[in-house]
C-alpha cells in the first residue's frame, strides 16, 4: 500500500523564538525535527510542554539539531510519555544534551521545591516535568552521527548533517524522502551561525532542498561587526566597575558563556579590561566547558591555535567557576565589583534569577543582555525597561543599567540568511520561516520574495505543508 505524501506540520517554534518541534509525516512514520522546550509565560510553557499535539509513543524517531534547551529540552518528558525510538544528533550534540538536560531536569526540581514553600494553602503542589532518571533514558537512545555522514532514520528516509556554526556539534539537517513519485528533500537550518564568530567553523553551504525550514530569528536586523562587539563589552564593563557595580550576565551555560569568556580574555590580553573577578555561577558551564575541550573538531583554526598556546583559554586566573550553591549566595552579600555570567539566557530559571533579584535595584550595577529574548520570558521585560519585574514571588524596581549587546548573538541576522539562502533560490519549491517572531520572520520572507523565492511562508502552530 502507497504511503501518503511527505507533510511537515509544525508545532513549535512557529510564530515565536522558542519550543522548537516540527512533525514530518513521511513512508508511513512520524518522525520529529527537534523537541524544545517551550520558554514564555510559566503557566503557558507548563501546559505547552507537559502535552503533545500526537502521541509520542507514534513517534519514530526524532532528528536533533544541536543541544540548546529550547531545541531539545522536552526530550526527556517525550520519553517519559512513550516515545521508544533513536535519538539522532552529532557527537559534540549528545556530549552537551547529556549536560542540559541534567541540568534541566535539576533545576526543574529544585524550582518546584522553591516554589511548593511559597504556594499558599489549598494550592496544588508543583511537579516537575521530568527527572534525572527520564533525562538518563533519554541519553541511552541518543544515536551519535559525524558531519557529513548520510544515515537512515527510518526504511526510506535517509538525512546528513553539515556544520550549522551555531553552537558546538550544531547541525543543518538535510533529508532525502523515498517516495512513489520520486525523491523528495527538506532542509532544516536549525539555528544557523555566523560567520566569523569566535571559537566555531563557520556554517556551511546550505543544501539545496524541495522544501526549506529556516530560523528567522534575527529577520530584518543587522548584527554589528564582532569586533565592534567586542569592544563595546569592554566599555560596559570598565564603566561598571569604575562606578563600583556588578556587571551581571544572563547566558546560556553551552555556546555564550565560552563566546563571551573568550572576548573578555581577548580584552584582558591587551590591557582593555580591568582587574575585575570573573565569576561563571553554573555548574553546567563546568561540565559544559569540558565538553568544549575533547570536540576541536567543530572549532576554527584560530582557537585551535589559540588553545595549542594557551591551554587554559576558557578558565586563566581571573575566571573561577561557581558551583556550590552557599558560593553564589555568597556573591549576592559581596558589593565588590565583578562579572558574574550565569544561566539561564532567557532569565527563566535557576541562579540567574537570584542575582536578579539581590542586583537591579542597584543603579550602580548593570545587566548586560547578549543573546535573543523570546516574548514574555523576563529576559524581554528587562530588554524592554521595563521599571519593576517580578522575580521569585517578589516585585523588584529595575534600576541598573541594561545593556543589550546582539552582537554576542550566534545567530545569523538578515543579511547572513540572504546569503547562505540565495543558492537555493532556484530549486526550493517552498521555503518555511520558523523560530522567529511575527514581525521578524515577515521581514525575512520578503528579503526572501526578493532574491527570488516564490512560496514563502510563516506558519501557525500546527499548520501543515506538503512537500
Amino acid at each position: 500500500m502507497p504511503h501518503s505524501p511527505p507533510t511537515v506540520t509544525f508545532w513549535g517554534a512557529a510564530r515565536t523564538v522558542t519550543g522548537s518541534m516540527h512533525r514530518l509525516d513521511a513512508v508511513g512514520k512520524v518522525v520529529l525535527l527537534d523537541c524544545g522546550l517551550f520558554q514564555g509565560r510559566r503557566s503557558e510553557s507548563r501546559a505547552r510542554n507537559v502535552t503533545f499535539p500526537f502521541k509520542p509513543r507514534h513517534v519514530a524517531a526524532v532528528v536533533l539539531s544541536h543541544a540548546h534547551v529550547d531545541h531539545c529540552g522536552n526530550l526527556p518528558n517525550l520519553v517519559k510519555q512513550g516515545f521508544s525510538g533513536p535519538i539522532y544528533c552529532t557527537p559534540a550534540t549528545r556530549a552537551l544534551a547529556s549536560v542540559m538536560l541534567g541540568d534541566a531536569a535539576k533545576i526543574q526540581e529544585e524550582d518546584a521545591n522553591y516554589l511548593n514553600k511559597k504556594r499558599e494553602r489549598g494550592e496544588p503542589p508543583v511537579e516537575p516535568l521530568y527527572d534525572g532518571r527520564d533525562v538518563y533514558r533519554t541519553l541511552i537512545k541518543m544515536k551519535a552521527e559525524r558531519y557529513g555522514k548520510t544515515f537512515e532514520v527510518v526504511k526510506g528516509l535517509h538525512a546528513t548533517f553539515s556544520d550549522a556554526g551555531h553552537l558546538l556539534g550544531s547541525a543543518v539537517t538535510h533529508l532525502r524522502i523515498d517516495t512513489p513519485d520520486g525523491e523528495r528533500t527538506i532542509t532544516f537550518t536549525g539555528d544557523l551561525g555566523r560567520a566569523g564568530v569566535p571559537i566555531l567553523r563557520d556554517p556551511e553551504p546550505l543544501p539545496a532542498a524541495d522544501l526549506i525550514i529556516s530560523e528567522s530569528t534575527y529577520g530584518g536586523h543587522t548584527h554589528e561587526p564582532v569586533e565592534e562587539t567586542s569592544e563595546k563589552l569592554g566599555e560596559v564593563v570598565r564603566r561598571t566597575v569604575e562606578r563600583g557595580g556588578k556587571v551581571i550576565v544572563p547566558a546560556f551555560s553551552v555556546g555564550r558563556t565560552q563566546t563571551i569568556i573568550f572576548f573578555l580574555h581577548q580584552l584582558a590580553s591587551v590591557g582593555k579590561l580591568p582587574n575585575v573577578p570573573i565569576y561563571v555561577d553554573s555548574p553546567m558551564a563546568v561540565k559544559a566547558t569540558e565538553v568544549f575541550r575533547v570536540h576541536p573538531e567543530c572549532f576554527d583554526e584560530e582557537t585551535i591555535r589559540l588553545f595549542q598556546s594557551q591551554p587554559d583559554l576558557f578558565e586563566g586566573r581571573r575566571v573561577k567557576y561557581v558551583e556550590k550553591v552557599h558560593e553564589s549566595i555568597a556573591l549576592n552579600r559581596s558589593t565588590d565589583p565583578c562579572v558574574i555570567i550565569s544561566a539561564s539566557g532567557m532569565c527563566e530559571a535557576g541562579r540567574i534569577l537570584h542575582h536578579l533579584k539581590h542586583n537591579l535595584d542597584n543603579p550602580r550595577n548593570t545587566v548586560l543582555i547578549a543573546g535573543f529574548q523570546a516574548q514574555d520570558t523576563l529576559g524581554r521585560r528587562l530588554v524592554e525597561r521595563r521599571p519593576e519585574v517580578r522575580i521569585l514571588g517578589r516585585t523588584v524596581p529595575v534600576r541598573a543599567e541594561v545593556v543589550v549587546l546582539n552582537g554576542l548573538s550566534s545567530h545569523a541576522d538578515h543579511a547572513d540568511l540572504l546569503k547562505a539562502m540565495t543558492p537555493l533560490a532556484a530549486s526550493a519549491k517552498a521555503v518555511r520561516l520558523v523560530h522567529g517572531d511575527p514581525d521578524r520572520a515577515e521581514a525575512l520572507a520578503t528579503g526572501l520574495r526578493g532574491i527570488g523565492f516564490g512560496d514563502v511562508g510563516v506558519p501557525d502552530r500546527g499548520e501543515t505543508v506538503g512537500v
